[in-house]
């Protein structure tokens, strides 16, 4: 019991500590923050398989899963939002250009 509240501590501070750090990022940066993030986000992915890996109540189990699901739509998410940002950067060929 004692294990768990320390854990439900650790979880909400981190909540108040990133929304008080995303909260002081300027508007301009919040495109190549978000994608970093998700792309980061690869290793949460990693660590959820494991953990789906040596899971063994059906509980356990249920939350790995939604761990993995969630954690593979934010990386792919990640990377197509990096991919639309990469693109507001090209050059618009012009109707003479190849």
């Amino acid at each position: 019991m004692e294990h768990s509240l320390n854990d439900l501590t650790i979880f909400v501070l981190a909540i108040f500590v990133g929304y008080e750090i995303i909260s002081k990022v300027p508007v301009i940066l919040h495109t190549p923050l978000m994608s970093g993030t998700n792309a980061i986000h690869g290793i949460v992915l990693v660590g959820a398989m494991l953990v789906l890996g040596g899971a063994d109540t059906t509980l356990a189990r249920v939350v790995g899963f939604c761990a993995v699901v969630l954690g593979a739509v934010n990386v792919v998410g990640g990377f197509m939002v990096t991919d639309r940002m990469l693109q507001m950067f090209r050059k618009k060929s012009g109707p003479n250009e190849p």
